[in-house]
């Protein structure tokens, strides 16, 4: 079989390329049908690829492209086999070679480096092609999914796991203040929004409509939603007295929802943006690339960590939380959480709990500003 798929793959096609002086090297070969490169070509083609974010289809890219082409040793592509004889003794030896890579340190010495990230990126896109050919082409997709159940690690064993580093509240309030002084007044209310409400990303720039901020029917109320989880929740604004949770919030985003009617709130609103109309951050492709950049640049113009990211406000935001001695509930409450893998215990959620966290945190960043006023006093006198 080894040497049936050698003549066919590689010595046939080096022999057309010969005989023809490289002009059939020049007209793109179909990949044979129940090949793996075939699979790939149904899952691109299928409607389940059309609905991956941008940024997914770039690494399902990536990781297919990493698998298909790694060279067995017959010589031939490991995409080039039929996937009716795939095992998982096989992937796993694939996976096993696709692990550990040879590089060169500064002394122009071969060394063994671990790319463990890759590896696993590019087992978890050829199992959902799988799954998606499978369904697809239920009669030549075998339905054992041999990249399924693997077990992958994230580390290696012993090795500390990567944490996004958490910013301060002083971080926050440097990245708002370098934010206006660039222009980018948007990023810097997003970052506190992040903060307070504990936002991912993609849900700040891509889901945050006007229309979810203090609509007609609910004036003293935000519309929170979770595109993780699919969890929808209307925050509270005002605590039982009347006074605002979030006033310098409140007050940005008041002053954003006068100047427009509908869409995403968060916008490219520094004056040296290239379209006239501001645009979103995030693109119709859902990439948020030139966001990041755009927080990398303020982040360095404020002096503070170079490692932090927009993801690091709101993880301060959860220390904040921590430190206030919000319960599990509270806590629970704030970021919609379902699993009790995220926070230790299930808790009903409402109205109450979502008040009271968010008051005790206040109270908690204010003490803190109490402490570090007087610790400088002193040390002027």
């Amino acid at each position: 079989m080894a040497a049936v798929d050698r003549a066919e793959n590689i010595l046939l096609p080096a022999f057309d390329s010969w005989r023809s002086g490289g002009l059939s090297d020049m007209v793109p070969t179909s990949p044979a049908p129940g090949t793996f490169d075939w699979l790939v070509g149904i899952f691109r083609a299928h409607q389940k690829w059309k609905e991956v974010d941008h940024k997914t289809q770039r690494l399902y890219e990536q990781g297919l492209s990493l698998f298909s082409n790694q060279i067995l040793k017959d010589g031939s592509r490991a995409g080039s086999k039929q996937i009716s004889d795939f095992t998982k003794a096989f992937v796993d030896a694939i996976y096993a070679k696709l692990l550990v890579v040879d590089d060169k340190d500064p002394g122009g010495n071969i060394v063994k480096r671990e790319r463990r990230r890759f590896a696993n990126a590019s087992m978890t896109a050829c199992r959902r092609a799988w799954f998606v050919g499978q369904r697809a082409q239920e009669t030549v997709v075998p339905a054992t999914n041999p990249f399924s159940r693997m077990g992958l690690k994230s580390r290696a064993p012993g090795q500390p796991a990567r944490e996004t580093p958490t910013a301060t509240w002083d971080e926050l309030v440097a990245f708002r203040i370098s934010a206006k002084k660039l222009g980018y007044n948007s990023v810097g209310t997003a970052a506190l929004l992040t903060w307070e409400w504990l936002q991912r990303e993609e849900h700040v720039f891509g889901a945050f409509e006007i229309s979810h901020y203090r609509p007609n029917e609910r004036p003293n109320s935000v519309k929170i939603v979770h595109p993780k989880n699919g969890e929808e929740a209307w925050w509270p604004l005002f605590d039982e007295t009347g006074e605002p949770l979030f006033p310098e919030l409140m007050e940005e985003l008041d002053a954003i929802k006068e100047k427009m009617i509908l869409g995403l709130i968060f916008r490219r609103d520094h004056k040296h943006r290239r379209s006239r109309t501001p645009l979103p951050w995030i693109t119709e492709r859902k990439d948020l690339r030139y966001l990041r950049s755009v927080v990398k640049k303020i982040v360095i113009a404020a002096g503070i960590r170079t490692e932090l990211s927009f993801t690091s406000f709101r993880h301060g935001g959860f220390t904040e939380g921590a430190d206030s001695d919000l319960t599990d509930a509270e806590l629970r409450a704030a970021a919609r959480h379902r699993s009790t893998r995220q926070l230790p215990a299930y808790a009903k959620r409402t109205r109450k709990q979502l008040i009271s966290g968010s008051k005790k945190r206040r109270e908690e960043r204010t003490k803190a500003a109490l402490v570090r006023s007087r610790t400088d006093t002193s040390r002027a006198s």
